[in-house]
């Protein structure tokens, strides 16, 4: 097998951040486990250059870019109820343009997979089997 050898710096840092500003941000990280933005947010007051593309680099450098899953924080994911092949379910969206409301219908096959959008002045019964 054949490899090309790596560009560009062997040691990577930060061209924008000195040392100590980049362990600030390192430690602040660590110690407060905010998401980017509002560290970003806390940050530009004490180091008036960061930018939010600087300070994700930096987090990725380090390998602290992504928070850590805390139990509780996500609500569960729960799979959708088996049905037979054939059975059918509608979404119904209200789409809106300069001109008019329309509703959006589309039966939905759980177990295929296999969907057909229509746009309908009325989302009723009758514009419901005009599509199947």
């Amino acid at each position: 097998m054949v490899e090309d050898i790596k560009t560009g710096p062997k040691e990577t840092r930060s061209t924008v951040l000195s040392e100590a500003k980049e362990a600030m941000v390192l430690a602040f990280r660590r110690h407060t486990l905010l998401p980017l933005d509002d560290c970003l947010f806390a940050l530009q007051p004490s180091i008036p250059h960061l930018t939010r593309s600087v300070l994700y680099r930096c987090l990725q450098r380090h390998g602290i870019s992504q928070l850590p899953d805390i139990e509780g924080d996500k609500p569960k994911r729960q799979c959708f109820k088996r049905y037979p092949i054939g059975f059918l379910h509608f979404g119904i969206a209200q789409v809106q343009n300069a001109e008019s409301k329309r509703c959006s219908l589309w039966p939905l096959t759980r177990t295929s997979k296999f969907a057909v959008a229509q746009l309908v002045d009325r989302a009723n019964r009758k514009a419901s089997w005009r599509i199947v």
